[in-house]
């Protein structure tokens, strides 16, 4: 490929190739951390991008909402121009037209700490304009066509056209930002294969569609205060799936269906009439109120196989990835956010310490140590788990659990500012080690629950049940506790006091187990609970978590 040489002006200290969620939140970060840090993104759309029909990734949780919120600096966009979100909320309705008389799990109001709904092309046309005004350079209808790496401290270079012509740019740093792209990922071959086998369709329709109008029961209508299920996350959910409602503030709602590959293959989905007829037979009462004309279709995409590892996402040679660029887990809890809030907190700080003339090379070997560990005690939470999507019994224990294991210990460093503290790292990396092991084994745990209630095939203990999370008065409170304000002492209590929760927890979950299915292996648990105490004299979940037929 034949690229001119860089005229004057043409380098910079970092080249963020990719202009959507990850990259322009980076480049705000960095700036904020860099004022001036020469920083370039190239972006393959032109501004502004749609609203509503541009990409999917459109509900937070608490590690990302607090990153757009606190550390970016977006809380005023996020209450004025995007919905807050009522927080994430299960049917089992599976074929039910009947959606007043599924068991529902969900909070009843607002657990302290806040999330949204974020309407992509909005938000992303808003960190466009912020990133200007910053003085990022941002360049938009860029195509990237080579990349080639700098070596021995010397600057990388980016070829990408734009308008017909081509240009080069050279750059201290590279990171990609690209999306599913993954131009760096390929390039350095570092896909993992993850052993998570799952697909999704998604699409998008005009007009906000309300679970409240699917009743005329004014009791069940009134078990939320106010009701407004539509601003929640609202799972359908089924073995082998769940499907989301995704109310935006541009005013169409986000539909999509995320199916285990083998119980639901993409060939009965992926287009939007075989997508509708699915969820005629699946989900009947959704389907009946998309076949409402006023909800009018404005996309339609699909997606085999989603979810990767990734062998590498920062390197000393200066280089990394942020966003789908790098691994991604799996849509179930909206991690996305959460995995580029904490990939572009270890970038900006690398690239602060290198451009200050420090080594970062030992910075480099933890960051990377760190993340990877995130991605894979996340990982067990999704793998081989979607049949427990449909079993009423398992399925809010795990939702228990896993919200638990989030709070109890990743949550925590982002609200804290602790991701990149190393001395704190350090203090807590035993309780981190020991929740991941619980964790894995509880999951395995969860798994063969699922797999015993199946083989007897065990339907709803107690269909028509409000599982409200709003009301466990320690679920809450954890919640709440995420904001605050800690000194370092403080906080390694606090991450400790958090392992020993989620010990207890462990303990009633497995005893409630064994209770339905005596001769459930443990999974390593028994020996992780050795030794631990439990100040918790009562049980942890209601009585009503266990309606056990």
């Amino acid at each position: 490929m034949n690229v001119a040489g860089p005229p004057s002006g043409t380098g910079t200290d970092v080249a963020i190739v990719g202009g959507g969620l990850a990259g322009l939140c980076l480049a705000l970060q960095l700036r904020q951390s860099l004022p001036d840090a020469r920083i370039v993104v190239l972006e393959r759309r032109t501004h502004p991008v749609p609203e509503a029909a541009f990409k999917v990734g459109e509900s937070t949780v608490e590690i990302g909402a607090h990153y757009f919120a606190e550390t970016l600096g977006l809380k005023a966009h996020l209450d004025e121009a995007q919905i807050r979100k009522f927080g994430f909320r299960f049917f089992f309705s599976d074929g039910r037209d009947d959606i007043d008389a599924c068991t529902e799990l969900g909070v009843s109001r607002l657990l302290p700490a806040p999330s949204w709904q974020i309407d992509r092309g909005r938000f992303e046309n808003m960190l466009a304009e912020r990133a200007l005004a910053a003085g990022i350079d941002l360049r938009t209808g860029c195509v990237v066509r080579q990349l080639d790496m700098g070596d021995d401290g010397e600057a990388h270079r980016v070829a990408y056209e734009c308008d017909g012509a081509m240009h080069a740019l050279d750059a201290r740093w590279l990171v990609d930002a690209s999306g599913r792209a993954g131009l760096l990922r390929r390039k350095f071959d570092l896909t993992v294969d993850n052993g998570h086998d799952a697909n999704a369709v998604w699409w998008r329709v005009d007009g906000h569609i309300d679970p409240d109008d699917w009743s005329g029961d004014a009791a069940w209508r009134g078990r939320c205060e106010p009701p407004d299920r539509w601003r929640s996350t609202n799972h359908l959910c089924g073995p082998g799936y769940w499907a989301w409602m995704i109310p935006l503030a541009s005013g169409a709602h986000s539909l999509g269906i995320v199916c285990d590959a083998r119980m639901h293959p993409l060939a009965g989905m992926n287009s939007h009439a075989k997508a509708m007829a699915w969820l005629h037979r699946h989900q009947p009462r959704l389907a009946r109120a998309l076949d409402d004309p006023r909800h009018a279709v404005q996309d339609f995409a699909f997606l085999r196989g989603y979810s990767h590892g990734c062998r590498q996402v920062f390197s000393a040679d200066r280089w990394a990835l942020t966003g789908e660029a790098g691994p991604f887990l799996d849509p179930f809890y909206s991690p996305g956010s959460d995995f580029i809030a904490i990939a572009n907190t270890y970038i900006t700080a690398l690239v602060a310490r290198d451009l200050g003339a420090g080594s970062i090379t030992g910075h480099v070997a933890l960051y990377e140590q760190l993340f990877q560990s995130f991605y894979d005690n996340m990982l067990p939470i999704y793998r081989g788990q979607y049949g427990l999507l449909g079993d009423a019994q398992v399925l809010p224990v795990k939702l228990i659990w896993d919200y638990t294991f989030y709070w109890a210990m990743l949550a925590p460093l982002q609200f804290g500012g602790r991701l990149a503290d190393l001395d704190v790292l350090g203090r807590i990396r035993p309780d981190l080690q020991h929740a991941g092991a619980l964790n894995a084994a509880m999951q395995a745990l969860l798994h063969d629950w699922g797999e015993a209630n199946a083989r007897g095939q065990a339907a709803d203990p107690a269909p028509g049940r409000f599982l409200d999370q709003y009301r466990i008065e320690w679920f809450n409170a954890m919640n709440g506790a995420l904001d605050d304000a800690l000194d370092e002492d403080a906080f390694v209590a606090r991450i400790k006091a958090n392992g020993e929760r989620m010990a207890s927890l462990a303990t009633e979950i497995l005893a409630r187990s064994r209770a339905v299915h005596p001769a459930l292996a443990d999974h390593g648990l028994e020996t992780l609970l050795d030794g631990t105490s439990s100040d918790h004299a009562e049980p942890l979940l209601d009585a009503t978590w266990y309606a056990f037929a």
